[in-house]
C-alpha cells in the first residue's frame, strides 16, 4: 500500500472548501511510504493526532456540525444573510450544490478514509507498538469513524426511528481509498450504517483506556466512556431505549449525585458556567474539540464567530426571543443561572453568550457532555416502561444544578418525557442537539420568523446528497 500518509502528516487541519474528485479518495502523490510512516510510535502517535485533527477541523465537529443542527430549528434567528455562514441551512433552501452540504460531506468522508488508512496501517504493523497500544490506537480509530457516520446520517438520511433504518443511507466505506477504483459504491441501508457504527463503538469501548491519563487528554481524546456515553446517543436516534438504559448504567450510578464509578469518574460540576471556561477540561466534558492561538477553528467556523455579536464575533446568528427556548415558561430567567448564555447587543436583539471568547475563538467546542448522558437515560427510563422516579431524579439532577429552585415534582409519562425534552433545549442550546432531537422523535422542524415549518419525511427534512458525491459516484442516488 504505496502513498498513503502524507495526506495524514499532513494533518487534519488540510481541507479544501470546495469539493473534487480527489476528496473522494484523498491520497496526493508522494514519495513516502508505509513503511517510514508506521516505523516509529513516535510517528504512529503524530499520524494519530493528525486524525484527531481532521475531526475537530472547523468545518466538521469543531464548529460547523454544531451550528447546522442547532440553526436548522427555531431557537435562532439569522442577522447577516451571509450565505457562506449557514444561510440557506437555516432558511431550509440547501440543494445539492450549497457550501455547507458538500463541504462537510467532503470533511466527514476525509475523516473516515483517513481512519481507515490509519486502521489498516497499524494492522498491518509488527513490533512498532506493544499489541495493547495496538489495539487502543485502532480503537480511537474506529470511535472517530463511528463519530463521523453518526454525524453523517443525521443530516443526510431519513431518521432511523421513521422505518427502524428501511431508508437509503450512505455508502459505507470501510477500507482505504487510494485511488479511484472504489468511486463507485451504492448507499447502504441507514440499519446497515447504525450497526457499524454500534460495531466500531463495541470494539471501542472493549480497547480503549479506562483513563488518558489527565483531564486534557480525557477530555479531547477517547477512552472506554466516551465510547459509552456515544451510544447513548446513537441508541437514542435508533429509539432502542432499552440499549440506551443498558449502556447508561455502565457510567451513571444508581441514586444521585450521579456519577460514573468506573473509568474517568464523570459527574455534573456545581456550576454549569464552569463547563464553558477555561480550561474546559472538567469531568462533565466528556469529549470536546480542543483549541488554541495556534490552532483555530478558522475563519467563520468557531461556535463564537456564529453566535457572538461584534467584536468578539460576527454574530451571523440571535438568539429567537419570539419562539426560541428562552421564551419558554419552563427557563426563568431571574432563577436560572443559564441565564448569564444571554447577552443583549446594542442593536437590540439578545445573543448566546456560551462561548464567549473572542475575537480569536478559543472555546471548546463541546462533542459529549455527562449532562446529555443522564437526560438520555432518564428520557429512555420512561420510553420503556422503566424506574420513572429515578429518570425524575435524574432530569431535576440537570435542572436544579442551574435553578436550584426549579425541581419538578409529581410528574410521569408524557409529561416527564416532554419536560426532558424540553430541559435538553435549555441545557444544550448551541451544541448541535435540537434538530437531532426533533428528528429521532419524529416531529415537524418548527418555523421561525418569515421561515415556515417543515414536516417530517418532506423533501428538505434532510439535506440533499452533496453534488460532488453523485457526480463522481455513478452508484450513488439522489435524496429527493
Amino acid at each position: 500500500m504505496k502513498n498513503i500518509i502524507q495526506v495524514l502528516l499532513v494533518g487534519g487541519l488540510l481541507f479544501a472548501s470546495s469539493c473534487n474528485e480527489d476528496l473522494l479518495s484523498p491520497i496526493p502523490p508522494t514519495t513516502f511510504s508505509e513503511a517510514v510512516v508506521f516505523d516509529t510510535p513516535e510517528r504512529i502517535q503524530q499520524t494519530l493526532n493528525g486524525l484527531y485533527s481532521t475531526m475537530i477541523n472547523g468545518q466538521f465537529y469543531g464548529g460547523r456540525y454544531q451550528v447546522y443542527n442547532d440553526i436548522r430549528a427555531e431557537e435562532f434567528s439569522n442577522r447577516t444573510t451571509n450565505g457562506v455562514t449557514g444561510l440557506a441551512t437555516w432558511q431550509h433552501t440547501v440543494v445539492s450544490t450549497t457550501n455547507e452540504v458538500e463541504n462537510l460531506w467532503s470533511i466527514a468522508y476525509l475523516t473516515i478514509n483517513r481512519a481507515n488508512i490509519f486502521i489498516d496501517g497499524v494492522s498491518k504493523t509488527t513490533g512498532i507498538l506493544e499489541a495493547e497500544t495496538a489495539q487502543n490506537y485502532i480503537a480511537q480509530a474506529r470511535f472517530i469513524r463511528g463519530l463521523s457516520y453518526f454525524a453523517l446520517l443525521q443530516l443526510y438520511a431519513q431518521p432511523y426511528t421513521s422505518n427502524n433504518g428501511a431508508s437509503p443511507g450512505l455508502p459505507l466505506r470501510l477500507t482505504p481509498e487510494l485511488d479511484n477504483a472504489n468511486n463507485d459504491m451504492p448507499r447502504a441501508s441507514v440499519a446497515e450504517v447504525y450497526a457499524q457504527i454500534i460495531s466500531d463503538l463495541n470494539f471501542a469501548e472493549t480497547n480503549l483506556a479506562l483513563s488518558n491519563g489527565s483531564p486534557y487528554t480525557n477530555t479531547t481524546r477517547a477512552h472506554r466512556n466516551t465510547a459509552i456515553a456515544l451510544k447513548t446517543r446513537v441508541y437514542m436516534a435508533m429509539g432502542q431505549y432499552g440499549n440506551v438504559i443498558t449502556e447508561a448504567n455502565k457510567i451513571v450510578s444508581a441514586t444521585a449525585p450521579f456519577t460514573a464509578a468506573s473509568g474517568v469518574g464523570h459527574a455534573l460540576q456545581d456550576e454549569i458556567l464552569d463547563v464553558f471556561s477555561p480550561p474546559y477540561t472538567t469531568t462533565e466534558s466528556i469529549l470536546s474539540a480542543p483549541f488554541t492561538e495556534l490552532a483555530l477553528p478558522g475563519t467563520q467556523n468557531g461556535l463564537g464567530s456564529y453566535y457572538n455579536p461584534g467584536p468578539r464575533g460576527i454574530g451571523d446568528y440571535s438568539l429567537n426571543m419570539t419562539g426560541g427556548i428562552f421564551t419558554n415558561p419552563a427557563f426563568s430567567a431571574a432563577n436560572d443561572a443559564r441565564s448569564a448564555w444571554m447577552i443583549a447587543n446594542t442593536n437590540g436583539f439578545t445573543y448566546l453568550n456560551k462561548f464567549p471568547r473572542g475575537p480569536q475563538h478559543l472555546d471548546f467546542a463541546p462533542i459529549l457532555r455527562y449532562s446529555e448522558v443522564l437526560l438520555n437515560l432518564a428520557e429512555a427510563l420512561v420510553r420503556d416502561g422503566g424506574d420513572q422516579s429515578r429518570a425524575l431524579a435524574l432530569l431535576n439532577a440537570v435542572r436544579t444544578r442551574s435553578n436550584e429552585n426549579g425541581a419538578y415534582t409529581g410528574i410521569s409519562g408524557q409529561a416527564l418525557i416532554d419536560a426532558i425534552l424540553t430541559e435538553r433545549r435549555i441545557e444544550f442550546i448551541g451544541e448541535g442537539l435540537r434538530s437531532f432531537d426533533l428528528l429521532r422523535t419524529g416531529q415537524d422542524i418548527p418555523g421561525k420568523e418569515n421561515v415556515g415549518s417543515v414536516a417530517k419525511g418532506s423533501a428538505n427534512y434532510i439535506w440533499p446528497m452533496s453534488a460532488n458525491e453523485l457526480l463522481f459516484n455513478k452508484a450513488m442516488t439522489p435524496n429527493n
